[in-house]
């Protein structure tokens, strides 16, 4: 076992690599990349191929390993769906952190198609739309409840199609990547129900889950207060850890 993590490598800033979640392009990054950048970060926002049906989890994460290329001190955030390609990111290449922003959390083998029963999502969001006397077809609230209007409109006029192929692809690690993994959910996320996320977070990574304000697309929402997370986060990673 190599340890990695010496002065040189603490100082120098991170890369952050953002992948997106299902039917959704690099746009929904826009506000955070702009606040990352503009504190003298690297940004790597990436274009998954949702809409081609022969792409499945291995080829999501070929796609963001195209876009780091030969980029090292890697920060990868994972939003939603992210959750099932972005460890296979980090099994392929060092990462020094990986943060699930509202993510969902595979277990080796399962299928995306099998994670909405086999986690009990589906129940979590039953009782969570009667709680809320959300109608099913209100996918303003169920997204982005918190959001202005005008963005909320403008965060739909950029929806991606989502092909089916990646949701029947068993996930293919056999354990969770060795990487420092912090959890971050959003309060008023009504698509991934709190209560439920930070159960599944214990349950299968033994992570407790941090939270902050925002619907399920809070890095629209509130942009400057998650880089401000991620920069702590950062800051707050192990320095040694074993590669």
């Amino acid at each position: 076992m190599t340890i990695t993590g010496t002065d040189d490598v603490a100082s120098t800033p991170p890369c952050y690599v953002l992948i997106p979640g299902a039917a959704a392009d690099p746009w929904c990054w826009h506000l955070l990349t702009a606040e990352l950048r503009a504190r003298g970060h690297d940004v790597v926002p990436v274009d998954l191929p949702c809409d081609d049906e022969s792409a499945g989890l291995s080829e999501y994460a070929d796609a963001a390993l195209a876009a780091i290329g030969d980029r090292t001190n890697l920060a990868v955030v994972a939003h939603s769906f992210g959750g099932f390609s972005a460890p296979i990111v980090c099994d392929r290449v060092p990462v020094e952190m990986l943060v699930l922003l509202a993510g969902q959390i595979p277990t080796p083998g399962e299928t995306p198609e099998q994670w909405w029963t086999s986690s009990g999502y589906l129940e979590a969001r039953r009782e969570q739309d009667a709680r809320d006397g959300r109608a099913e077809d209100d996918l303003v609230t169920l997204f982005t409840n918190d959001l202005p209007p005008d963005l909320a409109v403008e965060a739909f006029r950029h929806d991606k199609r989502q092909a089916g192929r990646p949701f029947g692809d068993p996930w293919p690690l056999a354990a969770w990547p060795e990487v420092y993994t912090r959890v971050l959910l959003h309060r008023d996320d009504k698509f991934l129900p709190v209560g439920f996320a930070r159960r599944l977070a214990r349950e299968r990574l033994g992570i407790e889950p941090d939270e902050m304000p925002g619907d399920h697309m809070g890095m629209l929402g509130h942009p400057t207060e998650l880089a401000d997370r991620l920069e702590a986060y950062w800051a707050g990673r192990p320095q040694a850890h074993p590669r």
